[in-house]
């Protein structure tokens, strides 16, 4: 067996995502699992070199997982033939910047989503990856998650028939940071630092859609802030100036309707932070990201609307779980091992700058449909 070292730049892991998701439990746990087995003869052994502006951070992060590479220069870090790959998890804003750079040095490229704070950029991104000939990757760690690979085997199967709905609800309450700490950064609810919920969540549910359902043609959305006032990490308070809910609805192609509720501003009742209901003529399910309950047509009860009289059922025990998805690793880790793949194995690979740039457009068409009121058809992209 053939060990070969992957030098990896990571930029953005002293973030909450670059590094809880990313770095500790990818990367980090490729190598706690002795490197990534090829299959022929080769293990690749990542090498992180985490990059970012607080030198500080980076060596503390750097010490505590016994790693030797950090750096502040991301041009120094790009001009390294030793590195292969870029990885961006920054702040939106940075992000379409870092990844030009770093594709006219012609590294490959992985990076978070949005990739750009516009379709244009996300385009040009895109574009360049291509002429210039590197591989490239957008996380869209949603479908890899049990829950969902669950829904997608039940869609394979055929066992929906006909789909008709999608109905789907996201969120939890993130403290407005005064009397409580909030769990998400400041900068997500500044609109000038490319906050808002809809431009980090629409992307999420164009890729779940499109890979499950089929291809969003038409959104019709209303975005919001609820919370118009919060307090930044330093206790000091500012204007959120980002949407922080977003009601959409949208129009699949081969005609099913996805209706889904996004929101920082919601108390959860339900079994996971997220879940999708999926009505079809033959059966439905109700998925999240772990589990997956379904009914099938020939178990469908039959309810009778009497307000008078308790119910005299509960409907949740007439639906049934599907099984699998036990010891699955994560769907970040997922994702980065067929990125690898694709990289040194010439494995296929279609969750490219292109699927990003979908995602950007979809939420770009889903703040336009918001501020003019009105249904947004969604042109199907192509370079």
């Amino acid at each position: 067996m053939t060990r070969r070292t992957v030098r990896i730049a990571m930029n953005g892991v002293t973030g909450r995502m670059g590094y809880r998701q990313h770095l500790v439990r990818s990367v980090l746990a490729l190598r706690d699992q002795g490197g990534l087995d090829l299959g022929d003869g080769t293990v690749l052994w990542p090498e992180p070199v985490l990059l970012g502006r607080r030198e500080a951070a980076l060596r503390e992060i750097a010490g505590r997982h016994g790693l030797d590479h950090v750096s502040t220069d991301l041009d120094a870090v790009l001009a390294d033939p030793s590195v292969d790959i870029y990885f961006d998890a920054q702040i939106t804003s940075a992000r379409e910047a870092a990844v030009t750079r770093a594709i006219e040095a012609g590294k490959h490229v992985y990076t978070e989503k949005p990739t750009a704070t516009g379709l244009r950029g996300a385009l040009a991104l895109a574009r360049l990856a291509r002429d210039r000939g590197v591989r490239h990757g957008v996380v869209q760690d949603k479908i890899f998650l049990p829950g969902l690979l669950k829904l997608k085997r039940l869609v394979d199967a055929g066992f929906f028939g006909r789909v008709l709905s999608v109905r789907g609800e996201f969120g939890y309450w993130v403290f407005e940071g005064d009397r409580r700490p909030a769990q998400r950064p400041s900068w997500n609810y500044r609109a000038e630092d490319g906050g808002g919920i809809v431009v980090d969540m629409f992307p999420h549910w164009e890729y779940v859609l499109h890979e499950l359902f089929g291809r969003v043609t038409s959104v019709q959305a209303l975005a919001t802030t609820h919370i118009p006032r919060r307090w930044d990490e330093q206790g000091e308070p500012y204007a959120a100036t980002a949407d922080d809910a977003a009601y959409g609805i949208f129009e699949l192609e081969g005609g099913a309707v996805a209706q889904i509720n996004s929101s920082w501003a919601v108390r959860v009742h339900r079994d996971e932070l997220v879940e999708f209901q999926v009505d079809g003529t033959d059966g439905s399910a109700v998925a999240g990201l772990r589990g997956c309950r379904a009914q099938h047509r020939g178990d469908t009860p039959r309810p009778v609307w009497d307000p008078d009289v308790p119910a005299g059922e509960v409907f949740r025990d007439q639906w049934q779980e599907v099984p699998g998805g036990t010891g699955h690793a994560g769907g970040f880790k997922a994702q980065w091992e067929l990125f690898l793949r694709h990289v040194y194995a010439d494995a296929p690979y279609r969750w490219d700058l292109l699927a990003g740039a979908r995602g950007v457009q979809l939420a770009e068409l889903g703040l336009r449909s918001s501020a003019e009121g009105r249904r947004v058809d969604v042109p199907e992209l192509a370079l």
